[in-house]
């Protein structure tokens, strides 16, 4: 009896063992999902499809990882701001060319769509430190452009990109005028838990209660919650009640983390929204929220009111319209 206790002692630590090194060893492949299943890599369509006019942008991350991107141009030319858009995890800027050419229509601006390293085009590896650089890279190309208002600059993260914008606002005071969040979670060492409930007793963010021991083998922990408070800049955060994959409550958590009587911070949420769709299930009043957020903390200068007025007494027409 003793020497099967024992043995069943040493099977148990070995598959413990098997499991940690897995986990070491294929986290990036657990948390970054590049490739949708049984789609390929490559992008299935591109914004001509949507008959949206573009750029294709390639640049070059501080480690000099290429990167590719698409600058999708409203027209006509507006006055209206640039929105730097850093998607969900799974699949690549392709899969949200519906979204952004709503955003287009509704807001009246530009949109900048990165692919992260690992990504579509973009050449490179998945890391969270590559990914804070590939961001940094894609802000300081459009600080650069002379075309576009780049003191109306506004990033927008879903999820996944909710906690690589988070970063760049808060790394970027004086390049981000204002940061929207949509069902962004609070860690990935809190997602964790979510995603593999067993994973609760080892690893988790501080929205975790108790010690846990594994965290410090987590190389990709996007720990929004420690760094949501030093935004400095305007906050909208957008939450789907039904969100099946990021529980609600974390959005909730990262609205607690900065709520103040007179933090420039906005918390609205959908009651039928989904991880994905909250965008559709919200319907007209999603788009109105945004749009109001941005008039408020991100209007037009005096001097491009001026331009725009003269713009349109010049062609006759309203290019809102």
């Amino acid at each position: 009896m003793a020497s099967y206790l024992k043995g069943l002692l040493y099977g148990a630590g070995g598959i413990a063992v098997v499991g940690l090194a897995a986990l070491v060893a294929l986290q990036e492949k657990m948390v970054y999902v590049p490739v949708l299943p049984g789609l390929p890599r490559s992008y299935s369509v591109t914004p001509a499809r949507l008959h949206l006019d573009y750029e294709d942008v390639s640049l070059r991350s501080a480690d000099g990882v290429r990167l590719h991107a698409w600058f999708i141009k409203h027209s006509p030319p507006v006055p209206g701001p640039t929105i730097l858009f850093f998607q969900e995890n799974a699949g690549n800027i392709a899969h949200r060319l519906e979204f952004v050419r709503v955003m287009l229509q509704r807001l009246h601006c530009n949109v900048f769509m990165l692919s992260y390293r690992g990504y579509g085009e973009s050449d490179g590896f998945p890391s969270q430190d590559g990914i804070i650089m590939d961001a940094q890279a894609a802000l300081d190309y459009l600080a650069k452009r002379d075309d576009i208002d780049t003191s109306r600059i506004v990033v927008f993260g879903r999820s996944l990109g909710g906690a690589v914008g988070s970063v760049l606002a808060r790394n970027n005071p004086d390049k981000v005028s204002a940061l929207i969040l949509e069902n962004t979670f609070t860690s990935i060492l809190d997602m964790a838990g979510v995603m593999l409930p067993f994973l609760k007793w080892f690893i988790g963010g501080s929205a975790s209660k108790g010690p846990k021991l594994l965290n410090f083998l987590v190389r990709s922990p996007w720990s929004t919650i420690d760094i949501i408070g030093e935004i400095k800049q305007p906050i909208l955060m957008l939450s789907g009640l039904q969100d099946e994959l990021v529980p609600p409550s974390h959005m909730q958590m990262l609205y607690n983390k900065v709520r103040e009587p007179d933090a420039r911070c906005l918390f609205v949420d959908f009651p039928t929204g989904m991880h994905m769709d909250t965008w559709i299930s919200g319907g007209d009043r999603y788009w109105r929220t945004i749009k109001l957020f941005l008039e408020k903390y991100c209007p037009e200068t005096q001097e491009v009111k001026m331009n725009h007025k003269a713009d349109e007494n010049d062609n006759g027409n309203d290019p809102y319209l």
